[in-house]
């Protein structure tokens, strides 16, 4: 990247910066799933796959029908195997990232008092391709599987019956293909500001800001060739792009009432609006208002209140459709204990949902279910409501002997999101419709004829309300200089007291809470505590740290415990004087203790949380910086 300021005059700057990123990164996920027939749940052709009976590696001697037109009636459910010869599945990313910014800013004079102001923008481009090795094509896999008269040239026959490596290398090479998608985002962002001082009370100055903010954002997405015609492994997807515009214009107050005075050393009140209008979302008008009083010199306190809009993001809105499988238990399945078979409601309920009355459904051991995941250009913004209030103590004695810095800070906030953008957790969707028959649960789980889910329909929604409550706390020391340095202790926590979320029911809705649990798909944790303190030293030019970092044991549904978990991390830093201090050269190791993150069986993936906790191992890395 590059950045410059050049001084045009005493009251006018212009500054501009450019960059430019490239990113090259792979990731791996376990074998590739293979699952086909009627109950496969893959929302493609592989739920369609007949296997022939003159196929060499079928050894039933029958045609094994997945019930399409012309073959009569299914006479299997599924056949599912993980697809180990072909090792496990990668993801190679190429990610350009570009920006521009420039701007003007300065100030001048209205009688006595100054005005600042500044206008800018922004245009940033963001290109992506992925490259997906070990991908199945839907169609090829189906001619090898069919009759044998009819896997000609190229075509080999495939053995989906057998053990770990009885699928030849000759066998993928006909079945497999590399999957080859593409993306971007553009955004252009434009402001205009203006700030300065209406006039004089006797606490101070009333200050006031104003300004607008216009911005375009639009997203493309161009999938595989082979995975639009739904010839893949995953759900068919289909190019999608999208694109919005909004105009912000925004006005802010500051009030000082009292100032210098027993028992008010300082007490000023905040005011702001902000006016939004969004082509896709509509618009909406927010407020805020907060006030700090300061009764003595060492004590802060402060309260606010505000209310927030948040339109759908551009991926929200036109995310192309994914499947993702969830390690979730069909409440529908007839095995010993289920609730199929103890209780007559959940029967009653799972039968009008399609699953055959004589009981003859059974979920695969270890199954997974389908779920379809993507954007909604249906969705509504996000409003909120945020009540936040605290104080912070900074003794003018601490500073005076032994530290430089010294505060103690803690804050209580109650958030209320209402029209919350998130997908329906799929257990809770089919719990409700076993349990409750909900109508609206039910009608997002598509059954086979045999009774197996095909897929829920996880795409994101309006889920109704989240509601979080909890304490903010910080401590922050620094030394007083000295023959051996400066050193700096830095700690931060945050206590959960309250996260639910209330999505629609059939009549009224449905209030889960999450405080201490980990909701397993899609993959989050709500631990009570969570927290975070950095020890550092600095000595002349060398500088070091350590950063410890603590989650809390969570649980999952079924009570399994994730045991709290430590990461700790070191960092060492050199900045040579003879430079002015423009240089640094940083060296680092994250999780120098090599800790795992918690299994979570109930998550997706690698068993884990990925959004809690930190990918397993270590990770090094070394960092020169120059400031011009």
């Amino acid at each position: 990247w590059i950045s410059a300021k050049q001084e045009i005059s005493d009251s006018i700057n212009f500054r501009v910066k450019a960059l430019y990123n490239r990113r090259n990164s792979q990731n791996q996920a376990a074998f590739l799933p293979l699952f086909v027939g009627p109950d496969a749940g893959n929302g493609n052709l592989l739920d369609t796959i007949s296997i022939d009976k003159t196929n060499p590696f079928n050894p039933f001697g029958v045609t094994l029908s997945a019930g399409k037109p012309g073959e009569g009636p299914a006479n299997y459910s599924t056949v599912r195997r993980r697809l180990v010869e072909a090792g496990q599945r990668t993801y190679s990313q190429q990610v350009d990232t570009m920006s521009l910014t420039g701007g003007l800013d300065g100030s001048f004079d209205v009688g006595s008092k100054k005005w600042f102001w500044d206008v800018g923008a922004v245009i940033g481009f963001n290109n992506a391709r992925q490259l997906f090795t070990g991908n199945v094509n839907a169609q090829k896999l189906a001619q090898a599987l069919g009759p044998i008269s009819a896997c000609t040239g190229a075509c080999v026959p495939f053995n989906i019956f057998g053990g770990a490596g009885s699928v030849t290398p000759s066998m993928l090479s006909f079945v497999g293909f590399d999957e080859r998608s593409r993306s971007s985002q553009e955004l252009q962002d434009y402001t205009a500001n203006l700030s300065g001082d209406l006039f004089d009370l006797p606490a101070g100055p009333v200050g006031f800001a104003a300004g607008y903010e216009h911005r375009y954002q639009k997203g493309t997405y161009d999938p595989d060739p082979v995975i639009a015609a739904g010839l893949g492994s995953d759900i068919p997807s289909q190019p999608s792009r999208g694109a919005y515009s909004s105009n912000e214009f925004y006005g802010e107050v500051r009030v000082p009432i009292l100032k210098d005075a027993p028992f008010f050393q300082l007490l000023e009140v905040d005011g702001a609006v902000r006016h939004a209008s969004y082509s896709i979302s509509g618009s909406s008008t927010t407020y805020t208002g907060s006030g700090q009083w300061k009764p003595i010199q060492d004590v802060l306190l402060r309260a606010s209140y505000a209310t927030g809009f948040r339109a759908p993001s551009i991926g929200e809105l036109f995310g192309a459709a994914s499947r993702s499988d969830a390690p979730i238990n069909d409440p529908c399945t007839n095995v010993a204990g289920s609730p199929w078979q103890t209780s007559a409601t959940v029967r009653a309920n799972c039968i009008a949902n399609g699953v055959p009355a004589n009981g003859s459904f059974q979920e695969p051991n270890g199954g997974q279910v389908s779920v379809t995941t993507g954007g909604n250009i249906g969705l509504k913004p996000e409003k909120s409501k945020t009540l936040l209030f605290g104080g912070v103590y900074s003794p003018v004695w601490a500073r005076e002997s032994f530290a430089s810095v010294f505060s103690l800070e803690a804050n209580y906030y109650d958030i209320k999101v209402d029209g919350a953008i998130a997908p329906v957790d799929a257990a809770i969707t089919l719990a409700r419709c076993a349990n409750a028959g909900e109508a609206a649960s039910c009608a997002a789980i598509s059954r086979s004829a045999n009774g197996g889910i095909i897929r829920v329909n996880g795409l994101l929604q309006n889920i109704g309300e989240i509601r979080t409550r909890g304490v903010d706390m910080m401590l922050n020391y620094r030394s007083q200089q000295s023959s051996v340095g400066v050193f700096g202790l830095s700690l931060n926590g945050n206590l959960l007291l309250k996260y639910t979320e209330s999505t629609p029911a059939q009549v009224g809705f449905t209030t889960t809470n999450y405080r201490g649990l980990t909701r397993g798909f899609p993959d989050q944790s709500y631990p009570k505590f969570k927290g975070t303190g950095i020890l550092d030293w600095q000595i002349g030019d060398f500088g070091a740290s350590f950063t410890g970092r603590y989650i809390d044991t969570v649980y999952e549904a079924d009570g399994k415990k994730l045991k709290g978990t430590f990461y700790g991390d070191v960092q060492l830093v050199y900045t040579p004087a003879f430079l002015d201090r423009r240089m640094a050269f940083t060296a680092g190791v994250n999780n120098v203790f090599n800790q795992n993150p918690p299994a979570c069986f109930s998550c997706t993936g690698p068993n884990f949380d990925p959004t809690t906790y930190d990918l397993p191992g270590q990770f090094g890395y070394l960092r020169l910086t120059y400031k011009m």
